[in-house]
């Protein structure tokens, strides 16, 4: 079968308005999966209605900050509860239909002696009786601190609280900065949920999300402090480590709308204005320069630096010659070429504006301006 032949036509998705909910339904729909949602508001019949012919349910549905610990029992456990009567019912009213895969999320509390902890673990063992004498399949989700876009801050979530407090540069509590919290990142979870559209076990069985990260509360406030810092820096996180990249990503979904524009530094000298862009010891940095027509930029050489020139808009000629010798090479690039020309090492070289208007060029070099050793010796290009 082809995938789209495999894939289920409907699921019902419980607590589909909460954060992993809202984050797998987006990408259900995005598959072109018909998707049921239900939350706290829904009714029995819609509950019966969503059950009915979904082939997937994932049972997000729960509560964690209740205003009584009652609750956490009406919550976890009564929402499983009406969800697994709802499917016997259907059953009972459709003896063809195949029973659904029931995907569970619960916590990595279930380990733990308090009341979220023994709510999450009454469900996972309902859910386990009621696999056991029906046969109906189910997955079992034991989720670390789970974060990402679209968490409710001051809630149940440190990443979400720091980031949308840190965005605004309101105050934060942490009341143990060596606590270390095990997370894992919603669209990873939503991805492992995701292959339950074709992979449907027999039993009951455990799933795991990878990857998951550990970091201090202190660490975790460190690093989102050094994202919204970099406005002012210029200086871009290591978006190669795994955890650096989910986390940057998820500080700047907290940054309200209205903040999303900021100002650089500009440098104006007659030859026109310089503005450094984005830097970081892995790639370097990038800064951009307009520069007045008829002016020449450059007559340099670098030891060292690796340099790139894109002339965005206007015209150009960038012209070369080995400091060691006197043959000059001309580049004429245009804005509307999109052209990159490097600029090696040994080569001293300039940019002149050859055309009418002003020259818009976006540079990179491979490391950041050391102004105490700026690798940069004058050595006009043209001689005479």
């Amino acid at each position: 079968m082809s995938e789209g032949e495999c894939r289920p036509r409907k699921v019902l998705v419980t607590g589909a308005r909460g954060f992993i909910g809202k984050n797998l339904v987006v990408t259900l729909k995005r598959r072109g999966v018909g998707v049921a949602g239900v939350d706290v508001d829904s009714t029995p019949e819609d509950l019966a209605l969503g059950v009915h012919g979904a082939s997937v349910v994932y049972h997000l549905a729960g509560v964690n900050r209740p205003e009584r610990d009652e609750e956490f029992t009406t919550g976890n456990v009564g929402s499983l509860d009406a969800l697994l009567a709802a499917i016997d019912q259907n059953a009972a009213t459709n003896p063809t239909a195949l029973q659904p895969l029931i995907v569970l999320s619960s916590s990595y509390q279930a380990t733990q002696d308090n009341p979220y902890g023994r709510s999450k673990l009454a469900a996972e063992q309902a859910l386990e009786n009621y696999s056991v004498r029906t046969g109906t399949p189910a997955v079992i989700y034991r989720l670390p601190g789970v974060f990402g876009k679209w968490c409710r801050p001051n809630y149940n979530s440190v990443v979400a609280t720091f980031c949308h407090n840190i965005a605004r540069d309101l105050p934060i509590a942490i009341s143990d900065p060596a606590r270390v919290v095990e997370l894992v990142y919603v669209d990873d979870v939503v991805a492992q949920f995701m292959t339950h559209l074709e992979d449907r076990p027999t039993g009951v069985t455990r799933g795991e999300v990878r990857p998951t990260f550990n970091a201090s509360l202190g660490e975790l406030a460190q690093r989102i402090r050094t994202f919204r810092a970099m406005r002012r820096t210029l200086e871009v996180a290591d978006v190669t480590d795994p955890f650096t990249r989910r986390l940057l990503g998820t500080y700047t979904s907290y940054i309200p709308p209205s903040d999303l524009t900021y100002p650089l530094e500009q440098r104006s000298d007659p030859r026109g204005t310089l503005a450094e862009l984005l830097k970081s010891p892995h790639f370097g940095q990038m800064f951009v320069s307009r520069t007045h027509p008829g002016v020449t930029r450059g007559n340099h050489c670098h030891d060292l630096k690796v340099e790139k020139f894109c002339v965005l808009e206007g015209d150009a000629v960038i012209r070369f010659r080995p400091i060691l010798g006197d043959e000059v090479t001309e580049h004429h690039v245009s804005g509307t070429d999109f052209k990159v020309v490097d600029i090696p090492p040994g080569m001293t070289h300039s940019i002149e504006n050859v055309g009418s208007t002003e020259m818009i060029v976006l540079f990179w070099a491979s490391e950041i301006l050391d102004r105490e050793h700026p690798d940069t010796y004058f050595s006009e290009v043209l001689h005479g």
